[in-house]
């Protein structure tokens, strides 16, 4: 699940390998020698409820993953303007994919939502965006075992180490339960794991073992892990049975701000849905945001701010209600955005990565989904040919790329 704020959210992304001069420079700045240091642990983790025996079977010859020192200071290595955003994670594949997933397991999320009121279309648009819906590819090229990554925090890593001590415990916990092994542990370098990205604190204390298996997982069948966030919302982010998440609007000469109002006082205001519809319960109260200026306005509720409890980030929330909404037959809103674009289709994105290729800027594949691999190619072919380096894969790109043929 969550991880900490600055570090939310790029689970899905490969991380550049770090040197072990990172190790290095943390014993530097005082940390023990690794081995000595997890000897002088194992006391703490005993007194948590963590065995002797199982502490050895995890902690013993275990070798710190020092590539987490450069990926905590690497954060974002482009920047996206909030079109772009959206179009990456509402994207033609995540929307085809979702619709399958949909069909899929529709009855299941039709249990969760009746179990606690979660919209169904809200936790297939997390799914989504969280791990591609528990895609096998993201989960073998983009994760790493979770203990080598968090013992190397807590050990080396000044701040908030009080924070990703507690988290080796709980991971070690879960190990002390039976939920999983060491082996099966496999995330983002910070530690969330599975199809929604549970941080070990979440697993451990908010996972429910939704498919009676006797064990709670956020890995293999999706039960345990989209129930188990619905939980998360509902007693976390105070989520509301039967309430929309809010409406892109046409706000006129309104800003946005703290205010709360109620739909109906909005609309007094010459406030009104993009689509023309009425506002189905108008005595619900929102808050106007404006992303941008020029660009469209959102009316948003109590269950925005429930989605939002995931990630504190405001594009990352507006990323899974609009993917959720359009899920469910909504138009896309990027192109409504200056300078926004449609999103590039799959077909697309492939063609894009092949002519890139052939150029001699390498994407490491043409599987129509974009990485790392594939950002910094288009940022290579973008500063070569006098572009702006955002990294991003668009229409007006491929554009380009045909012209340059």
């Amino acid at each position: 699940m969550t991880e900490p704020s600055r570090l939310s959210r790029r689970a899905l992304l490969p991380v550049l390998a770090g040197s072990l001069s990172f190790a290095f420079d943390a014993h530097a700045q005082g940390a023990r020698p690794f081995p000595q240091w997890v000897e002088q642990f194992r006391p703490r983790a005993v007194g948590r409820g963590v065995s002797d025996a199982t502490f050895t079977r995890v902690m013993s010859g275990l070798k710190p993953d020092a590539s987490v020192f450069a990926a905590i200071r690497n954060q974002p290595e482009f920047k996206e303007k909030i079109w772009q955003y959206l179009n990456r994670r509402v994207s033609d594949w995540r929307i085809q994919t979702g619709k399958e997933k949909l069909k899929e397991h529709g009855a299941l999320l039709a249990r969760i939502e009746k179990d606690t009121g979660v919209s169904r279309m809200i936790l297939l648009a997390l799914w989504g965006i969280e791990s591609a819906y528990g895609d096998p590819d993201v989960q073998k090229s983009a994760m790493r075992p979770v203990f080598p990554s968090l013992a190397a925090l807590a050990w080396g890593e000044p701040r908030r180490r009080a924070y990703w001590e507690q988290e080796l415990i709980n991971a070690l916990r879960i190990v002390e339960r039976g939920w999983s092994t060491p082996a099966e542990m496999r995330g983002s370098w910070a530690g969330a794991m599975g199809h929604t990205q549970w941080m070990p604190e979440v697993w451990l204390n908010v996972g429910m073992d939704y498919d009676g298996d006797g064990r709670v997982s956020p890995f293999g069948k999706p039960d345990d892990a989209l129930a188990s966030t619905a939980h998360y919302l509902v007693n976390r982010g105070k989520y509301r049975r039967g309430e929309h998440w809010g409406y892109e609007v046409t706000a006129g000469n309104q800003r946005g701000g703290d205010a709360s109002k109620s739909y109906g006082a909005w609309q007094k205001a010459g406030v009104s849905r993009a689509d023309g519809r009425a506002f189905p319960v108008p005595s619900a109260t929102a808050k106007l945001w404006v992303p941008m200026p020029g660009g469209p306005a959102f009316l948003l509720g109590p269950n925005f701010y429930a989605v939002r409890s995931y990630n504190p980030s405001m594009n990352y929330t507006l990323s899974i209600v609009h993917l959720a909404d359009v899920l469910d037959g909504a138009a896309l809103v990027a192109p409504k955005f200056p300078g926004g674009e449609r999103p590039p289709t799959l077909a697309e994105i492939q063609e894009i990565q092949r002519r890139l290729t052939a150029m001699g800027f390498d994407t490491k594949g043409a599987d129509g989904r974009v990485g790392a691999g594939t950002m910094q190619a288009i940022s290579d072919f973008q500063r070569k040919t006098g572009m702006e380096q955002d990294g991003y894969a668009g229409v007006r790109l491929l554009a380009r790329l045909r012209e340059a043929r």
